[in-house]
């Protein structure tokens, strides 16, 4: 796997770690308060999260139920563009554009991740991932997708091919390393009539049923992210390459 340059006008609107945890049983939602994520630290806001959670109620009439549940804490920087998540089940770190480079996004990530390890305590990691989630910004008129992407939906020829919206989801199963990869695809309301839009988001995550050390941990991420960026570079065209400003 090897390293893209850097593209000079990157779509990715949100770049996300995240690692899934089991807790002991005596650590508390009050307990991840106390994360050490502060004003200090570049992080001045903490907001409750919320899990949605819904039921079914069966009796004289069967109808939905739903609650919120306190699962953890969101801590924001000032400029809002970076966000950690620490709950009972877990925590993630994500960057919001303007998005800089892997090498400090990783190393910010990393470092708030060991302060909520300090006080969450997991017993073990069950599921990591690497997330970017991409606008792209084509430019009209346009007569194909395949222009700019390399993998679209296929409308049969019967049907007519303009298109009001779509949406497509592929999970693809890789072997080195051993991960699920995520793919979605969907139109974006566009910023002018001069463009269209579309969202390509890329997921890619495992799941653990044994835990991990903090090293391998990372290392399991690296791959993960320069897996990613042959994801992407497989999903466009090289006249997208030219827009988002590749060499």
């Amino acid at each position: 796997m090897t390293d893209q340059a850097p593209y000079t006008k990157a779509p990715i609107t949100e770049a996300l770690i995240d690692i899934q945890v089991t807790l002991p049983d005596d650590v508390t939602v009050g307990d991840l308060a106390r994360v050490d994520i502060g004003e200090d630290k570049g992080y001045p806001q903490r907001r409750n999260r919320f899990a949605v959670m819904g039921e079914i109620a069966v009796g004289d009439q069967i109808g939905a139920v739903t609650r919120q549940m306190h699962v953890g804490y969101d801590f924001v920087s000032e400029d809002e563009r970076q966000i950690v998540q620490a709950r009972q089940n877990g925590y993630t770190f994500s960057r919001l554009a303007p998005y800089d480079r892997w090498e400090t996004f990783q190393e910010e990530a990393r470092r708030l991740w060991d302060l909520y390890r300090s006080v969450a305590k997991p017993t073990s990691i069950t599921r990591v991932a690497v997330r970017y989630i991409n606008r792209l910004d084509l430019p009209l008129p346009m007569a194909d997708f395949k222009d700019y992407l390399r993998t679209v939906p296929e409308v049969a020829p019967d049907l007519p091919q303009a298109l009001g919206g779509y949406l497509m989801q592929l999970a693809i199963p890789y072997e080195d390393p051993e991960s699920l990869l995520l793919l979605n695809e969907t139109l974006l309301p566009p910023p002018d009539t001069s463009t269209v839009s579309i969202l390509l988001d890329i997921d890619l995550f495992r799941q653990l049923e044994e835990s991990v050390e903090d090293d391998e941990l990372w290392m399991l991420l690296e791959q993960f992210r320069r897996r990613k960026n042959e994801v992407f570079e497989a999903c466009i065209t090289e006249r997208t390459k030219e827009l988002i400003g590749g060499s």
